[in-house]
């Protein structure tokens, strides 16, 4: 546990408080939550109950009925989990920019501590950097993200190449099932006098309430919640583990685990995931190792190169062979060239990109493989590789449930050379990777996957969504 802590501020935990604060800002579980786990540990060091606050505001970047509905479906079952466990829950729900914004603080102020997550991006990345400063108890956040606690690499990793053997070498010690929370005392108070009880019938009115954009409704295919990511994390090892290797690429196989916007939202861990598909293979007599390479090196590179720059989503964190190619190429033509809006409208010539830009507008993710052909796509028919980044960082910043991570930032960026190496000199993208539509023609089912999206377009329904539950019609 201890190489998960980072101590934000030097201030002292308060004597005679009412409990100990844990602040869900980005793992929104009650389950495998380190950052849950240690606010139990310093409640039951000191007597106190301990308090799950969890926020949910209008004014944060792009906020949407997509976005809203996802984390909102998830609160019903995190009540229930809580209550059972005999810890206190609070959710605040900001409607609108005139009402109050300072839930935190004002429980804090009863607070022995507050414990919070270690996220590298999005809104918990500024939190972490800005709100300890300003609390007079002590705040921790703590990192139950990776298997491999972040601050164990000390400096950024260039490659998966460099931080596989630092991951294997640790894996063992914190490969392994994080505790069940458990309390000595148990939360008995009433609920803070702006806790908002939310029940799933009310979840598409509580959207519909807020001040937030309406336009990007939610996803026809996925729901969120804990238990909808339990139930996804079951169907892949059913259904899909055994064919990941050999049909994880190909888009209209559906193999992939589709649990990104889960992961995310923090609704499930990377650790339970791995450790069940470990399990469900050596049970089974399959292979994962390709499912784990992608789950935790490839995601904690992710992690890794997030927490180690100060900007994400820059250009400047590129390594220097492929800033020094794209600046070469920066005055090659272009031709044909879109606008931000009509790569929103999936408004190009080319029947795959659009099919590509749809699916992120209905479903809110795009298949990984494609992703690449849809990102390199943005390049070339940007009128500068600054353009082309900011159109995809605005894409997925709006329109994906697995935006705002540090796996969108460093997918995005891969497009221009991050994690990658030099390819064959051509124009536009110099020695950057290129993917073709022909390529995709020959390693992809794409007439398939275009009749499935265009069913998807006409329907409004998606024949691949495991479950009706909770869905939000607000299309």
């Amino acid at each position: 546990m201890r190489e998960r802590i980072r101590t934000l501020n030097d201030k002292p935990v308060r004597s005679g408080a009412r409990y100990v604060l844990y602040w869900a800002q980005m793992n929104r579980r009650v389950e495998s939550n380190h950052g849950l786990l240690r606010a139990a540990e310093i409640a039951n060091e000191f007597g106190l109950p301990v308090l799950y606050y969890e926020g949910l505001t209008c004014d944060y970047p792009n906020a949407s009925d997509r976005l809203h509905a996802f984390i909102l479906q998830g609160v019903p079952e995190t009540a229930r989990r809580l209550k059972r466990r005999g810890i206190g829950y609070c959710f605040y729900l900001r409607r609108r920019r005139t009402d109050a914004n300072d839930a935190l603080y004002r429980l804090a102020a009863d607070a022995a501590c507050v414990v919070t997550d270690d996220y590298p991006t999005f809104l918990a990345r500024a939190h972490n950097a800005s709100v300890p400063g300003r609390l007079d108890i002590r705040c921790e956040a703590v990192d139950s993200s990776c298997v491999v606690p972040m601050n164990l690499f000390g400096k950024r990793e260039y490659a998966a190449y460099t931080i596989r053997p630092k991951i294997h070498r640790l894996w063992a010690k914190y490969f392994q099932d994080a505790p069940e929370p458990s309390v000595r005392r148990r939360w008995t108070e009433a609920a803070p006098e702006f806790h908002m009880p939310v029940r799933e019938e009310e979840i598409c009115h509580l959207i519909q309430s807020c001040e937030i954009d309406h336009t990007v409704k939610p996803s026809i295919s996925q729901t969120g919640g804990r238990a909808a990511a339990e139930r996804a994390l079951s169907h892949f090892l059913e259904k899909n583990l055994r064919r990941y290797a050999r049909e994880r690429n190909e888009p209209a196989a559906h193999a992939t685990s589709k649990l990104s916007a889960y992961l995310h939202f923090g609704q499930i861990s990377s650790l339970e995931v791995a450790l069940a598909a470990r399990r469900h293979a050596e049970e089974h007599k399959l292979i994962a190792e390709e499912f784990l390479e992608e789950l935790i090196v490839r995601r904690e590179l992710a992690f890794n190169y997030a927490r180690s720059v100060e900007d994400p989503a820059s250009f400047d964190n590129l390594p220097d062979w492929a800033r020094q190619t794209l600046r070469k190429h920066s005055h090659d033509a272009r031709e044909p060239v879109y606008s931000q809006d009509q790569f929103e409208q999936a408004g190009t010539h080319d029947t795959l990109w659009n099919a590509c830009q749809k699916e992120l507008l209905l479903r809110g993710t795009i298949h990984g493989y494609y992703r690449m052909y849809w990102g390199k796509k943005i390049i070339e028919w940007s009128p500068d590789c600054e353009t082309a980044l900011r159109t995809m960082v605005y894409l997925h910043d709006r329109f994906a449930l697995d935006g705002r991570d540090p796996n969108t930032y460093t997918n995005i960026l891969w497009c221009f050379g991050l994690h990658d190496r030099p390819w064959q000199e051509r124009a536009v993208f110099g020695m950057i990777r290129y993917m073709s539509l022909e390529g995709m023609k020959r390693k992809t089912a794409v007439d398939a996957y275009l009749r499935e999206i265009g069913q998807l377009e006409l329907t409004g329904r998606d024949p691949f969504r495991l479950t009706e539950e909770s869905r939000c019609d607000l299309y």
